[in-house]
């Protein structure tokens, strides 16, 4: 066998060990999405929210504390459209209210209640009704540390936002009647932190926990002196949260074992596998170091000149290739060549083919002749065998003029 024949053999069963070992490897994979290796950001319209939240707050303030706590309380809401932008950073705009209760020096500063519930005798009790839009930036606690996990129920939210609220409160005519509840002149500029505990009821839907501290100043309420900096409340909050399509994350996709499974044994196959190969390798290698062997080629004609059943005229075509033959014989003029006709044995009486072969040879030698070879370089004979031995299906292969070199 040649060394050519030899590697592509190898090399065929190379290949087929390792398609077979990739194949056997297939069977026993599954292939999972880990986002523990990383997640795909998504597109801009993906991972909206809208939030809507309701609860309760407490005003602090110096004079505030004097005021009974129980006494503090006051209904809060607020309502979100937001987006994540990745499962740790998000962001989220919406509209707060907030309801203060605390203390005045006196009846005469914003928000005091007149001819109402006097503190010690002295302090006036005041009530504020705060409308505002703000905006927070959310950090993912949960998925920072822990990895992002889509089906995970508790997740843990910190935000740091700001905001701007319009104040009112109860207006009282010079008469002390009360006029309503009208914007008056102290809004705020706040700040604000919390920690969102959020629980995936579906994909859909979460609850959640709200716990915030709001701080601001401009409430103008602390005995006349000036105003006051050192306001702020603590709020708590129950909300519901739905999440528009898409709501999760695409992560990298990796090949897991099947739980029912045996690892070892497929690492077992997966080494034996290798070892195939690295045996392959080696006979490959092998084989390349070995020496070249020579092998004499075939002897084969110069040409081959072809034709119909029962022709034995040269077509336009055979006369092309036949006066290309004659330019090579001419350059070779030292050379003889031996003219061979043939017949097939499978149609026509012996008399037929006999004259076939005779006609189809000299007809081939005239033509030679006609375009400059000599006589004196040229054979011309017959043979009554098969030229190509392939069987009845094959006899046009059969019906040909051979031009060899002599011998």
């Amino acid at each position: 066998m040649k060394k050519a024949t030899l590697i592509a053999a190898l090399c065929g069963l190379f290949m087929g060990a390792q398609t077979i070992s990739a194949q056997e490897t297939a069977q026993e994979l599954t292939y999972v999405s880990d986002p523990s290796q990383g997640v795909l950001l998504n597109r801009m319209k993906d991972n909206w929210f809208i939030t809507a939240e309701g609860g309760v707050d407490v005003y602090l303030s110096s004079l505030a504390s004097k005021r009974s706590l129980s006494d503090r309380f006051m209904p809060a809401a607020s309502i979100y459209g937001g987006k994540w932008f990745s499962p740790v950073f998000g962001g989220r705009i919406g509209f707060s209210y907030m309801g203060l209760k605390g203390l005045a020096a006196n009846e005469s500063y914003i928000g005091a209640l007149q001819n109402e519930h006097l503190v010690d005798g002295q302090y006036a009790k005041t009530r504020y009704n705060e409308f505002g839009l703000v905006g927070d930036l959310m950090i993912n606690l949960t998925n920072w540390w822990c990895g992002y996990r889509p089906g995970r129920i508790y997740n843990a939210t910190v935000y740091l936002g700001a905001g701007g609220y319009l104040t009112y409160t109860k207006q009282y005519k010079a008469n002390g009647e009360s006029d309503g509840y009208k914007h008056a002149n102290s809004d705020l500029v706040a700040l604000r932190a919390g920690l969102i505990n959020s629980f995936n009821v579906s994909k859909q839907v979460a609850l959640s926990l709200d716990l915030r501290f709001t701080g601001f100043n401009g409430l103008q309420n602390d005995g006349g002196t000036g105003w006051n900096k050192k306001y702020g409340a603590l709020e708590a909050f129950i909300g519901v949260t739905y999440n528009f399509k898409n709501r999760e994350w695409n992560a990298p996709v990796v090949p897991v074992c099947p739980e029912s499974e045996n690892c070892d044994a497929l690492r077992a196959r997966l080494a034996a596998a290798d070892a195939r190969i690295a045996d392959l390798e080696a006979q490959i290698k092998d084989c390349l170091s070995r020496p070249v062997e020579t092998v004499e080629a075939s002897s084969a004609p110069l040409a081959t000149v072809y034709y119909p059943i029962g022709v034995s005229r040269l077509s336009r075509e055979n006369q092309r290739v036949v006066k290309a033959i004659a330019h090579v014989m001419k350059s070779n003029s030292d050379k003889k060549y031996v003219l061979t006709g043939w017949a097939d044995n499978y149609t026509g009486t012996e008399s037929i083919n006999m004259r076939l072969r005779k006609n189809r040879a000299e007809g081939v030698s005239k033509l030679l002749q006609r375009n400059g070879v000599p006589a004196s370089q040229l054979t011309v004979t017959t043979n009554n065998g098969n030229l190509s031995d392939l069987g009845e299906k094959c006899v046009a292969l059969d019906r040909a003029v051979t031009i060899e070199e002599a011998k």
